[in-house]
């Protein structure tokens, strides 16, 4: 589903980063045996490195499934393939309004049948973690710490158990499930302070080195025939140049990229800053305030992912992001107009 309010635009914002999972108690893990006492000493660069690449090297078709909540779920079926740095993915929805994505590197255009409507933009940041292109400008293991904890079984192929726990409050920790020959992910838990699960995603069925083609899925996206083709339009900017400053940086947290976001031409715009730690994202939007559509400020939950919106003057500021509230308090109440 995407709405072309600006309210859309921070959801499409929010579905490109990392799919949402289930509140609900873990599962037991199997007890640490011999093979998780086997498993690669690593540390955790060294385990997400190994998750990111093995997300970029091969090929695979798949159902993925996400739950977030009680009786909450959705799936896809998911076509992935690269060739040295290209990458192609087609992912189709299952559940809800039908709908598919087609992803060329950084390039994507999202096919609504009902509405005939075809949206093309451009996402910089796209998959499982990322930022981790860029890991050596992070200082991850000063926030976060990896553990094998067991070995396990998903969509028939065994995998290491990981869990990445965090050294603070300001983010969540995650349990990974990374297939042993290769590090792909294939099943991930997001956690919260506590350690409860706050979301799930996970194949259900995979198939690994699978007979992709690249040019099939690329006629496939450039066929817009009957549909009314919407640009997402994303410019690069700063924030200083749009007037905005961070007084108070939140721990780990580092400044990825800022755009001025609009759909289809219209002449409103909203500015994105993004910020990274490595692993978690939060996007601060900022927009003119609009009494008719700005009603009610406060905080909103689907799984991981928080939302927290206040009114700051003329602005109409919001906070999204896999991190908790007290994270994203800490953004919103340091963001001010730069002088």
């Amino acid at each position: 589903m995407f709405m072309k309010t600006r309210q859309g635009l921070l959801l499409a914002a929010l579905w490109a980063a990392l799919l949402p999972l289930a509140h609900a108690a873990a599962p037991p893990l199997p007890a640490e045996s011999a093979s998780a006492v086997a498993s690669p000493e690593r540390t955790v660069s060294e385990w997400l490195m190994r998750m990111h690449e093995a997300s970029g090297k091969r090929a695979y078709i798949g159902t993925f499934v996400v739950s977030y909540g009680p009786g909450s779920m959705s799936s896809a079926r998911i076509w992935h393939v690269c060739d040295g740095a290209q990458q192609m993915e087609r992912v189709e929805s299952l559940t809800g309004a039908p709908r598919s994505t087609f992803r060329h590197n950084d390039q994507v255009i999202t096919f609504l049948p009902e509405t005939k409507v075809a949206v093309a933009e451009k996402r910089e940041s796209l998959g499982l973690f990322p930022n981790l292109l860029e890991a050596g400008d992070f200082s991850i293991p000063a926030f976060y710490a990896a553990k094998v904890v067991g070995s396990d079984r998903v969509a028939g192929f065994d995998a290491d158990v990981v869990v990445l726990k965090p050294k603070d409050s300001l983010r969540y920790g995650y349990r990974i499930w990374s297939e042993k020959k290769s590090g792909l992910v294939v099943k991930l838990q997001t956690l919260d302070v506590d350690g409860q699960v706050l979301e799930q995603a996970a194949f259900s069925e995979l198939q690994l080195d699978a007979p992709v083609k690249m040019d099939k899925l690329g006629q496939m996206m450039a066929n817009t025939a009957g549909y009314k083709v919407e640009t997402a339009a994303m410019v690069k900017t700063t924030a200083l140049s749009e007037g905005w400053v961070l007084k108070n940086g939140v721990p780990g947290f580092k400044p990825m990229s800022c755009f001025r976001r609009s759909v289809g031409g219209s002449a409103d715009s909203t500015v994105q800053w993004v910020f990274s730690d490595g692993l978690a994202s939060v996007s601060l939007f900022a927009e003119a305030y609009e009494p008719q559509r700005h009603v009610q400020e406060g905080a909103m939950a689907v799984g991981a992912t928080q939302s927290l919106t206040r009114r700051m003057g003329a602005w109409w500021l919001t906070a999204v992001g896999e991190a908790p509230q007290t994270t994203l308090k800490a953004f919103v109440q340091g963001l001010t107009r730069a002088k």
